[in-house]
């Protein structure tokens, strides 16, 4: 009988409160994981128990609760009592008296529960699902950050550096991963936090706290070097290895950091996002400069300490692209994983590995860990929605005709991705050749703002031909230079400022009937390129059911839906006839 493991990331109370997701393991291996945003359909799922991703673990088994052997949560608040000092240093001197006796109060129930009652709400919700509840254990934050990016990266020994908002105590951390498993080296304690310092300019942008920081990234690259507010914010922050940037992040949250932005600019925050003056986007590119400065400083500092040039990142600042590119480049680095699901999502992944060997797991190569669906369920959907579909004898050749006459297409296919990226089962896929392509996904699809950039798919053969010193890239998470010879090619997946690219590399094993698609496009137009973005409309999760996918065909600019091989076109609907060729039996 398999031993089952349950790993839940929880957004409620002492436990953090975004991004909550379940994954489960089935004798120490990695079967199955799912984000509740993609159940909620609320975007990050803030303030959540993740209670239907939970069910989907089980159910994907057939489990009951009482039959998973134990749950691993990857907080540990027993933690929290470090920032004690912290907090009454913060009370004393920002707060009147009636308000530091409120929040003196406050601070005491929230550490009687950290230490004696960790996981009694856990516990409780996880009553409601079951008629008995397994053993709880908890983790620390960071070291389940640490273990999802060093122990399936492949290397025997490397520099782990974990980045974000706050663990229980801790910022950003520096490991040294190895056979023996994890070390910490140094930790950096909140609120001397960068995640939350790039949070505190996405909000002075005009966007929110954990969700637009990627939107802040794309915005740089359209700035430029400008000495006054790099002066401004350097008068506010130390960079480098010995960063300090608590005059901003003193208080939790991002209130006390934008105003001191406001006061040392003498400029409010923007209140309408999307449209940017040059200061704004200049804003964005010092930011993401001093950013880079920073982990940079870390990275070069410590590869010395621990003895290796490889490195490997988690933790939500790890989902900046631009940074991970100037960390692989640097000199001070041979080889870099970054775990693809980076963000607070991913930590069910660490807290279910932080105890194995690091040598018993392999190498992430897929994040299709999520729910899949077969052609005879998609096709009863269709039938009883009397919507007109078609089976053609090659789906990927007839898709690829599309594509390359210059129609959108909504592709679901396989197991939902983990993490933040579309990487092949439930993207939207363009023509990448044009810009013309680029803004029509943005504006008639997505509906967003028409300068951010999109990403391509290609073939894995073709990362030498397309991109300066390319690799094998799976997870769309660094950003590469493209080769000037190679840039007419696929306009619309270039980032319109500095000509960068996030690309996906597609190799057979991984993804079979995606790299065929890639390929049939490859042998009609001579570029092994998409355009691949996420199958979501603004603002909204990736879709997860062929139910949600034909309610965003139907309510976005797409011209073609593939369903596991079945074809619906909006040319169709209301015809009998179908457009493309049909297998006969």
């Amino acid at each position: 009988m398999s031993g089952y493991t349950l790993a839940f990331k929880p957004a409620i109370g002492l436990y953090g409160q975004h991004d909550p997701s379940a994954v489960l393991f089935e004798d120490g291996r990695l079967v199955y994981g799912i984000e509740e945003e993609r159940l909620t359909r609320r975007k990050h799922a803030v303030d959540t128990f993740p209670e239907r991703a939970i069910q989907s673990c089980l159910d994907y088994r057939d489990l009951a609760l009482s039959e998973v052997d134990r749950v691993l949560l990857p907080y540990d608040p027993s933690l929290r009592s470090k920032l004690i000092p912290h907090y009454v240093r913060d009370m004393l001197r920002v707060d009147g008296a009636v308000r530091t006796l409120t929040s003196a109060e406050s601070l005491v129930k929230t550490q009687v529960k950290s230490r004696f009652f960790p996981t009694r709400e856990v516990e409780s919700r996880l009553a409601a699902l079951g008629d008995s509840v397994p053993p709880v254990e908890t983790r620390s934050h960071h070291a389940c950050h640490a273990a999802s990016a060093f122990h399936p990266s492949g290397f025997e020994r490397s520099l782990v550096l974990t980045v974000d908002a706050k663990g229980e105590y801790d910022s950003t951390v520096v490991w040294c991963g190895d056979a023996e498993g994890l070390e910490r080296v140094r930790t950096y304690t909140h609120p001397n936090s960068l995640g939350l310092f790039f949070a505190i300019v996405t909000e002075y942008l005009g966007y929110r706290m954990f969700n637009g920081e990627g939107k802040v990234m794309g915005l740089a690259p359209y700035g430029n070097e400008n000495p006054s507010i790099e002066r401004t914010l350097r008068s506010l922050i130390d960079t480098g290895v010995d960063y300090d940037v608590t005059e901003l992040t003193r208080r939790w949250g991002t209130g006390h950091g934008v105003r001191r932005l406001e006061a040392a600019f003498d400029r409010d925050r923007t209140e309408t996002s999307g449209e940017f003056s040059q200061w704004e986007k200049d804003l964005a590119y010092t930011a993401q400069k001093l950013l880079e400065e920073t982990v940079l400083g870390i990275v070069e500092e410590h590869t010395e300490t621990v003895g290796s040039d490889n490195l490997s990142l988690a933790g939500g600042v790890a989902l900046n692209c631009k940074l991970n590119k100037r960390l692989r480049e640097s000199d001070a680095v041979e080889d870099v994983f970054v775990q693809p699901v980076a963000h607070d999502a991913g930590l069910a992944v660490g807290a279910g590995l932080l105890e194995r060997s690091p040598a018993e797991v392999p190498r992430l190569e897929t994040v299709y860990y999520g729910p899949e669906y077969d052609a005879d369920e998609i096709r009863d959907l269709l039938k009883r929605n009397k919507i007109p579909y078609s089976e053609p004898e090659d789906t990927e050749r007839v898709v690829a005709e599309r594509l390359a006459d210059g129609d959108l297409v909504g592709w679901f296919d396989g197991r939902l991705e983990l993490g933040p990226r579309a990487l092949g089962n439930r993207s939207i896929l363009a023509d990448p050749r044009t810009v013309e392509s680029r803004d029509r996904v943005n504006r008639f699809v997505k509906h967003r703002e028409e300068w951010r950039p999109f990403a391509p798919s290609m073939l894995e053969a073709a990362a030498d031909e397309y991109l300066v010193d390319g690799e094998a890239a799976p997870f769309m998470i660094s950003a590469f230079d493209v080769d000037p010879a190679r840039r007419d090619e696929i306009q619309a997946v270039l980032h319109p400022a500095d000509d960068t690219t996030r690309p996906q590399t597609v190799d057979q094993r991984q993804n079979p009937r995606y790299h065929r698609l890639i390929s049939k496009f490859a042998d009609i137009t001579g570029v092994p390129v998409l355009l691949n973005t996420s199958f979501n409309d603004h603002a909204e999760p990736i879709v997860t059911t062929p139910t949600e996918a034909l309610k965003d065909f139907f309510g976005m600019g797409l011209d073609v839906l593939a369903l596991e091989g079945l074809v619906v076109e909006k040319s169709t609907i209301g015809t009998e006839r179908p457009a493309v060729p049909v297998r006969t039996t």
